[in-house]
């Protein structure tokens, strides 16, 4: 028996992980496909949207965050924003690896469609429980008031005689 109230560690399932992540990336590069004007992929040929989908996420896991970190002076001065432009350029070199299956036509296109993307994405995530977003929803709760002599008012430095 424990006492406390210590978390449960997360259970580490690999393979249910990597096919949820697969299949959330699948559907935020589909609804990219069909809401971005300039990105495209053969739908005769749908082994090319899952093949974008791995490269993309494969760039994400592993060249992404070296390019975080070697852009990061520039992420701070605007606040993230240049995040977008790091997923543009990932979308992009994922349109030159997978070959003529998958295109892009420009940075524009990169730019909206690395939006639609991660906005997809986060809100395919928080929907289904899965993945490692850090977006809550939390409702504000009131201060409950004291009552007695245990009320503190935040009104500035009082002595009580």
């Amino acid at each position: 028996m424990q006492f406390g109230s210590h978390p449960e560690p997360k259970e580490k399932r690999p393979v249910r992980d990597f096919l949820h992540q697969f299949v959330v990336g699948t559907l935020a590069v589909l609804v990219a496909v069909y809401l971005v004007p300039g990105i495209y992929y053969d739908p005769d040929k749908p082994v090319n949207l899952f093949l974008a989908t791995l490269v993309l996420g494969a760039l994400n896991a592993f060249l992404r965050p070296l390019l975080l970190l070697g852009c990061l002076p520039l992420l701070i001065v605007t606040l993230g924003f240049f995040l977008l432009v790091i997923n543009a350029g990932l979308l992009m070199l994922t349109d030159k690896l997978v070959g003529s299956g998958f295109t892009v036509d420009g940075f524009g296109a990169a730019f909206w469609g690395a939006l639609v993307i991660s906005i997809v994405t986060l809100i395919a995530n928080k929907l289904t429980g899965g993945g490692q977003s850090n977006f809550q929803f939390h409702r504000a709760k009131q201060k409950e008031e004291k009552s007695g002599y245990d009320r503190d008012d935040d009104d500035g430095p009082v002595i009580d005689v």
